[in-house]
């Protein structure tokens, strides 16, 4: 069921790609053909089907959730983009700068005055102006401190104090706490009192003072005798985090235990603030999202459509390394030149030995960086991995190198040529599945990203080892 309503909103919201595209589409149409045909009130005939134009644009926005307008804002050329921006109504700024990713995020307010950045900002809670805060003015981010009440400054000024990847800065502050000596009915009154509930809310807060000292899920607060006190039916074994726990872990947590929301601590156990599985979620995809770009050496602050000279500069760092590891493999390649002239055979046949090696080195770096991800790789169980991974490269180096051995000598009819290709694909295996596993662990020992350049890196092993391993058993059994 699940599974078929993402779908459904999926293509939804590719259908509403789709018809603002051919809008825009329509627009450059129409516009071209008023022009080329002239006239003496040209100008006026022009200016009318532009904003005829942009009215029925206008129109189809106006029927959009901003999540959906940020999805159509992402997919747009910069032009177009700045168009479709144009058109948005003020009230949804804020929340579709919120949504978009960080490049894009960038691209918009930089269309923006300070009062349009002023005017988003304030239609956001505290905790969502924290979200973009890295991204607007610094003046106009002194500027919305002196409009904000003593609360919401200091909350701001709080959630700007944690770094990017804490809890800190995905809590926002929107609960709802009651104390421990009410009754049941006591709750549901002040709640009913209340009106309108935060997103996400699955229990209350019970705090002693500002301590913390337990929670009423919403269903115990339902179905119990509304004579009760809250201190006999709330649960004083919760998970709560502190403001200063990793985010990723925070993630994990909310995974392993169901979590749709849970509080935030001081050292003290005062209640700050709580941590959403909205949040959580959103964590979740923009750091797959930055991991998936690392892997190929790319940074998460490119933009689909930025220039032509931005995209190139954010490439030419992994790319220079990629070119330097490059002529390293071709010196491998040419200390073996006078193998390579008396069996050109050679020639042919390395490009085996180091593709099926960075395809399995691949396969074992994407489990380790998983793995790390995860919590799942401990120097306890480290030893036990990297025996079963040298296992698994044994047993497919057995398999698959003694399948190319057997071609090349099929194809060259030469059996110690075969031999030669069976244990140089062997032996590659297990480099790699060795690179696989130190690469992204000693990335992550120094405290790096072990995402970032790792698959750069594992070609650069497995095609230097594989060319060196493959052409000097050549040379030492064949020539």
């Amino acid at each position: 069921m699940n599974d078929t309503l993402e779908n459904q909103s999926q293509d939804t919201l590719e259908a509403h790609l789709a018809q603002v595209q051919t809008l825009l589409g329509r627009m450059r149409l129409v516009e071209e053909l008023v022009h080329k045909q002239g006239g003496p009130r040209q100008d006026l005939v022009e200016n009318l089907v532009h904003k005829q134009n942009l009215s029925e644009l206008r129109r189809k926005l106006e029927q959009l959730h901003p999540a959906d307008i940020a999805y159509i804002l992402e997919a747009l050329p910069l032009d177009e983009r700045r168009l479709v921006w144009d058109l948005v109504g003020a009230e949804n700024d804020g929340e579709i700068l919120l949504e978009v990713s960080d490049s894009v995020r960038e691209s918009l307010i930089s269309t923006m005055d300070k009062a349009e950045l002023l005017a988003a900002a304030e239609s956001l809670d505290t905790d969502e102006i924290a979200d973009i805060a890295a991204d607007l003015p610094q003046d106009v981010i002194q500027e919305l401190l002196t409009t904000l009440d003593v609360q919401k400054r200091a909350r701001l000024q709080s959630a700007l104090s944690y770094p990017e990847d804490s809890v800190g800065a995905l809590m926002d502050f929107e609960m709802v706490t009651i104390r421990a000596d009410v009754t049941i009915e006591v709750a549901l009154r002040y709640l009913r009192r209340l009106g309108e509930l935060p997103d996400q809310l699955d229990k209350l807060f019970v705090v002693d003072e500002d301590a913390l000292i337990g929670v009423l899920p919403l269903k115990r607060l339902l179905t119990t005798d509304p004579e009760a006190s809250v201190a006999a039916v709330m649960v004083e074994d919760f998970v709560r985090f502190h403001p200063e726990d990793e985010a990723h872990e925070a993630s994990q947590a909310f995974e392993r235990y169901d979590l749709v929301m849970a509080p935030v601590v001081d050292a003290r156990g005062r209640l700050i603030g709580r941590l959403t599985v909205d949040a959580v979620v959103d964590y979740i995809r923009e750091s797959a999202d930055a991991d998936m770009l690392s892997m190929a050496g790319l940074k998460e602050e490119e933009d689909l459509f930025s220039t032509v000279w931005n995209a190139a500069k954010n490439r030419w760092m992994w790319l220079a390394i990629n070119l330097a590891t490059a002529f390293i493999a071709s010196r491998v390649i040419g200390a073996f030149e006078g193998s390579i002239e008396k069996l050109a055979a050679l020639a042919a046949l390395m490009p085996i030995i180091a593709g099926i090696g960075g395809n399995s080195g691949n396969q074992t770096i994407t489990l380790i960086i998983r793995g790390l991800a995860l919590g799942h790789i401990t120097p306890a169980n480290a030893r036990r991995l990297v025996v079963k991974e040298l296992g698994v490269a044994t047993l497919n180096g057995v398999v698959w190198g003694s399948v190319v051995g057997v071609f090349a000598w099929l194809l060259y009819d030469n059996p110690a040529l075969g031999g030669v290709m069976a244990l140089a694909m062997l032996l590659n295996l297990l480099v790699a599945a060795l690179a696989g596993i130190f690469i992204p662990m000693t990335l992550e020992r120094v405290k790096r990203d072990p995402a970032i350049g790792s698959s750069v890196l594992l070609t650069f092993v497995t095609d230097s080892m594989g060319f060196f391993i493959f052409l000097g058993l050549a040379t030492l059994l064949l020539l």
